[in-house]
């Protein structure tokens, strides 16, 4: 089979990270029979610097024509003025609308090499394996906003809006992933105090009671669920939440790990034919500009986004499987990077850790 994925480096340790993403990828064409055509793009701060845009309009036109994306990270302390007009997160928010990426997926588990290099207590670590389903397109991110000077000095908004229509379809997505894993579904709101987290508490318990009544349903308020990931994680299985609450979250679950250098994600839309879904794969963490270029970069969630691209977008299920198990037989070997590696452990460069991944393909 002939795939064309569209590689959006970034910026920072992106075009590190990505590259050993994409040197997985030709190792699991060698090993299966693909041929995937890779296909580079501008998204983020190299792209304002080269265009004057975040997400040129070329870049947009090679994700809507390939099968699938892989992104870097997007950002940089030359691009940090939050009064900027045109600034580099701007290129990612853009892509997610233009591509009809609803529902981010962020699954965290924990190999038990690395418990160690979690802050929490291993005892508390043991069996979490949670899914975090978080609303991508809507919310307070894509509400309009305002800033103006007033009577009493200057004042700002941020409109957070949703929809049925938009909480019903990740809460599907969510309620159908549950169902392959553990059977349990979580929403994370805050409906004691913000109207739209009402109108997700109604319409997520009319859905689970009408087309998902086999699952086992809960709520929690989005305060509580901060506390409980770090208190009781292995009790969670799937997580759904809206946008912003998803953000903070996931950010908080990756430390559980021990490493955000260790989790993948994968934003999907609309299925279609054949199972198969538009997806935009990437790493949880940022540009990191404090250790570009000098192979500290931790490329295992990068190459674990692509085993997510393989699955979701591909439907190739033995290939994400093998990568799944290749990065396991790596970490077991003890070919890792400073991140995650254990006191008095050698440090191996981003590229020693990709091509250890590549060989056990």
């Amino acid at each position: 089979m002939e795939y064309t994925i569209t590689v959006l480096a970034g910026d920072g340790i992106g075009p590190e990270v990505t590259a050993e993403g994409s040197k997985i990828l030709q190792a699991v064409g060698a090993r299966f029979g693909h041929r995937f055509i890779l296909y580079p793009a501008l998204i983020g701060g190299n792209a304002i610097d080269a265009t004057g845009s975040a997400l040129p309009e070329e870049t947009v036109t090679a994700c809507r024509s390939s099968d699938a994306v892989l992104l870097g990270a997007v950002g940089g302390p030359q691009w940090d003025n939050p009064n900027a007009k045109v600034r580099p997160e701007q290129g990612l928010l853009g892509i997610r609308k233009a591509l009809g990426l609803f529902a981010n997926l962020r699954p965290v588990t924990i190999h038990p090499l690395l418990i160690d290099a979690s802050p929490l207590r291993s005892e508390r670590l043991v069996d979490v394996d949670l899914l975090v389903v978080r609303e991508l397109t809507g919310g307070i991110y894509f509400g309009e906003k305002r800033r103006e000077q007033g009577q009493d000095g200057e004042w700002a908004s941020d409109l957070c809006i949703y929809t049925q229509a938009e909480i019903e379809r990740v809460v599907r997505m969510a309620a159908e992933l549950a169902r392959g894993r553990h059977g349990k579904l979580t929403l994370v709101d805050k409906a004691n105090v913000l109207e739209t987290s009402r109108l997700w508490r109604s319409v997520t318990t009319r859905l689970m009671r009408e087309e998902f009544s086999d699952l086992q349903f809960d709520w929690m308020l989005v305060d509580a669920c901060a506390m409980h990931l770090l208190r009781r994680p292995s009790d969670f299985d799937v997580i759904v939440t809206e946008n912003m609450f998803g953000d903070i979250l996931t950010d908080e679950a990756s430390m559980l790990a021990g490493s955000m250098g260790m989790l993948p994600s994968a934003s999907l839309g609309v299925g279609a034919h054949g199972g198969k879904r538009m997806g935009l794969y990437e790493p949880i963490h940022g540009s990191a500009p404090d250790i570009a270029g000098q192979g500290k970069a931790n490329p295992l969630a990068t190459i674990l986004s692509v085993a997510l691209l393989l699955r979701h977008s591909l439907g190739c299920e033995a290939e994400a499987a093998a990568i799944e198990a290749a990065v396991s037989n790596t970490l077991e070997s003890g070919i890792v990077t400073g991140d995650v590696a254990r006191p008095g452990q050698r440090s191996y460069h981003t590229a020693e850790v990709g091509d250890a991944v590549a060989q056990r393909i």
